[in-house]
């Protein structure tokens, strides 16, 4: 298991610190008596949503919706 090993009591001592680490991008495995039973890793960095793209998406040719609707997936003029 990757990750830097801290006992959930030192964790707790220094949660703010443990806490910046993984914000910083480590890993910390979170140990009880010496067993790893927890991981606390970064979040994940979310994209932007870009309403109105829909480039590279394709339909099934048996979908069924209005007219209208299937037009915002066709490319424009």
């Amino acid at each position: 298991m990757m990750g830097r090993y801290v006992s959930i009591a030192e964790a707790k001592a220094k949660f703010a610190s443990v806490v910046a680490r993984a914000e910083a991008g480590e890993t910390i495995v979170l140990t009880r008596n010496g067993r790893p039973v927890a991981r606390l890793v970064p979040l994940a960095q979310e994209r932007p949503i870009q309403y109105g793209d829909l480039r590279g998406l394709a339909l099934a040719e048996d979908l069924s919706l209005p007219e209208e609707v299937i037009g915002d997936f066709e490319p424009g003029p």
